[in-house]
């Protein structure tokens, strides 16, 4: 409680005890009253608590969260996140028997499903650093294969995995669909399943992915400089055109790019320190670095800087 000299009501009006006119009134914040401390009388009443609103932040997690307010509402769900639950009433004026009163628990499953899924697509955005345009690109994707019900019967975290995925070649935010399945609970091959369903009922073109989107991302990983960078891209670009890698995947063509430009470089990484911030088993890149070092004359942009020379770099 705080004690106050009444405060001014709206149009400038002084709250006093009308018995002790003098006293300074204790304002109850809980009950919204203001208290004569003299006789107990309640002047006011309702009083609306004009003190800063809380906010909780990340790093407060472990204390208590004195927000007295929700979470902003989602457009998307038109209210769904309010959905008010029924409990059966032991009176005879209640629900008349125990089925009815389960369909009318179960009436907000359809978009219990939503609210769900919404929450899945943030927790997996928010595990792998991906902005907000994408959540809610995820999300627009994800309501409507619910309400086409494109994807009935398939698994909702699964669904939510690939509509994030989808959102991210969408937004050319790249996000490689490894990185995607790691943070998800269902298989590869599950969420496989469901982006290329859903990909058959887009409507316009899905961007395609290609190495040199992840080149900046995974050299700024390995701590690599521009003109390596430069270099891995480089790398990448001529061995696509030459066709020098067929039947590879983009991660896999990457990573060699990156191995073997590295290598030319002071800064020279490991395949296994590129595997592992790329997502590729060593010896995936093993096997097409190979396929590189038999061209590696023709991949080198002309004003790179050998530290080591071209003769002289690993031949596996």
């Amino acid at each position: 409680m705080a004690t106050l000299k009444g405060p001014p009501k709206p149009g400038g009006c002084i709250v006093t005890c009308p018995r002790h006119p003098e006293a300074n009134l204790v304002e109850d914040h809980q009950a919204g009253d203001l208290i004569c401390p003299e006789c107990g009388l309640v002047v006011g009443d309702r009083v609306i608590d004009v003190g800063s609103e809380w906010r909780t932040f990340s790093n407060d997690s472990g204390s208590a969260d004195r927000s007295r307010v929700g979470a902003v509402e989602d457009p998307l769900l038109g209210g769904a996140e309010l959905t008010t639950y029924i409990g059966p009433s032991a009176t005879p004026y209640g629900m008349k028997d125990q089925s009815s009163f389960s369909k009318w628990q179960k009436s907000g499953g359809q978009s219990d499903r939503l609210v769900s899924a919404f929450s899945e697509i943030a927790t997996m955005a928010n595990r792998i650093h991906l902005p907000k345009s994408i959540v809610d690109r995820s999300k627009e994707f994800f309501k409507q294969v619910h309400e086409e019900k494109i994807l009935k019967g398939r698994a909702n975290d699964a669904i939510a995995a690939a509509c994030l995925y989808m959102a991210c070649r969408q937004e050319k935010v790249p996000r490689s669909f490894k990185e995607i399945c790691a943070v998800s609970r269902h298989s590869k091959k599950e969420i496989g399943r469901c982006f290329k369903l859903i990909h058959k009922t887009m409507d316009g073109p899905v961007a395609t992915v290609d190495s040199k989107d992840f080149m900046s991302r995974f050299c700024t990983k390995l701590s690599l400089s521009q003109t390596v960078q430069k270099a891995a891209g480089h790398i990448s670009e001529q061995a696509q055109k030459l066709d020098l890698a067929p039947g590879r995947s983009y991660l896999s063509l990457t990573a060699a790019a990156i191995y073997m430009a590295s290598q030319a470089s002071e800064s020279k990484k490991t395949q296994r320190e590129v595997g592992e911030v790329v997502g590729v088993a060593d010896s995936t890149i093993r096997q097409t670095y190979r396929l590189l070092y038999k061209e590696r004359d023709k991949l080198f942009p002309s004003d790179f800087k050998f530290v080591t020379q071209l003769d002289d770099l690993p031949n596996h």
